[in-house]
Parts: C-alpha cells; sequence; structure tokens
C-alpha cells in the first residue's frame, strides 16, 4: 500500500536528481531516473488523497511531451535530408568540394528554414500544453495537501516552457525544479490531506 512516506522519499531522491541532469556523462541517465521516482511519487499521493486526476494529468502531459518531441524531430530531420538532397544536386559529391550552397534557389533555403521552425514551434506548444497538465496536477496536490510550493513549482514550470522560445525558459525550468524539490522536503507524515467532497447535510428523524 502506498504512503505519503514513501512518496515523500521517492519524490526527493527524484527530484534531486533531475537537478544532476546536467552532470556530464552520467546526468542523462540520473535524469530520467528521477522522472521515473517522481512520477511514482505523485501515483502514491494520487492514491493516499484518493485523486486519480492527479496522476492522470501528469500522464497526459507525458503523452503531450512525447508526442510533441517525435513530430517535432521528425519534421527538423525531414527537412534536413530533404534538404540534403536538393543540395546534392548541385554537384557530384554533397560533402566533397563541388558543393555550393550559393546554387541551391532562394525558395529551396527559405523553404528548409520555414521547415526547421515548424518543428521546433511543434515541440514548443505541445511542451506549453504538457505543462499546463503538470501545474494542474501540481495545484490539485497542493490543494489536497495544504502545500503551496506544489502549486508554485508548477506555475514556474508553465511559464519556464513558455519562454523556452526565448532561451530564458530553461533557466525558469531549473528554477521550478528547485521549488520542487522544496515542495517534496514540505511534506511529512502528519501532513492533513484536504477533502475537497461536499459535506452531505444530516437530516433528523422526527
Amino acid at each position: 500500500m502506498p504512503s505519503m512516506s514513501q512518496a515523500k522519499t521517492l519524490g526527493e531522491v527524484g527530484s534531486i536528481l533531475v537537478v544532476l541532469t546536467a552532470i556530464p556523462s552520467i546526468g542523462g541517465l540520473l535524469g530520467i531516473a528521477g522522472f521515473i521516482l517522481i512520477l511514482l511519487a505523485i501515483k502514491d499521493i494520487s492514491e493516499v488523497v484518493a485523486d486519480k486526476s492527479i496522476y492522470h494529468n501528469m500522464l497526459v502531459s507525458i503523452v503531450f511531451a512525447i508526442a510533441g518531441v517525435i513530430i517535432g524531430t521528425l519534421v527538423v530531420v525531414g527537412s534536413v535530408f530533404r534538404f540534403i538532397g536538393l543540395a546534392s544536386l548541385t554537384g557530384p559529391n554533397y560533402f566533397g568540394s563541388s558543393f555550393n550552397p550559393s546554387t541551391i534557389p532562394t525558395g529551396d533555403w527559405i523553404g528548409f528554414i520555414m521547415s526547421i521552425i515548424v518543428g521546433l514551434t511543434v515541440i514548443w506548444v505541445m511542451m506549453i500544453v504538457s505543462a499546463f497538465f503538470v501545474r494542474k496536477s501540481y495545484n490539485a496536490i497542493a490543494s489536497k495537501l495544504n502545500i503551496g510550493m506544489f502549486g508554485t513549482a508548477g506555475l514556474v514550470y508553465l511559464i519556464g516552457a513558455a519562454t523556452t522560445i526565448i532561451l530564458v525558459g530553461f533557466v525558469i525550468l531549473f528554477i521550478a525544479q528547485i521549488l520542487l524539490i522544496v515542495a517534496f522536503f514540505s511534506i511529512d507524515d502528519r501532513t492533513p490531506v484536504i477533502s475537497t467532497q461536499p459535506i452531505q447535510p444530516t437530516t433528523v428523524n422526527p
């Protein structure tokens, strides 16, 4: 059976590991492991507070994030290969000295650049949608556990996702992750679970 203590431990360790993603070589593995632990922590919290929407919203956010990366990457990679195919027509060897970018029609350059922009835009938009569901999940946790830091982390995460287009968003996402660490450490076994179920009026039989 899941417990708040277990969720707290998983969340603490997982959120710290995600921050360590920046470490060379092993950072990626640490980040993946941390993300999985956070997901398990959220699943436990969802079950303890009897609110399935918390875990469901997080799963939806993952679906949007993965879909955005896959679709956007396919568009970008497809554009690159198409451009290479067009460029190779300018000489016998695209990678050889005969390659001359100036011989490629301006329209092809514009099409290539626009395709890259479209691919990156798809990733960006899907990440914002994903962040919206992350925020919904964290807001629900904040409400159930009466720990406002979860709601703050969710808001900062959404702002970070929306501003990644100007790069500063990556710094904001890092800040959101730090706030999430603080939020998980704010949980204790005695954290009250606030019920959102309406109170049924009592009836007195005459």
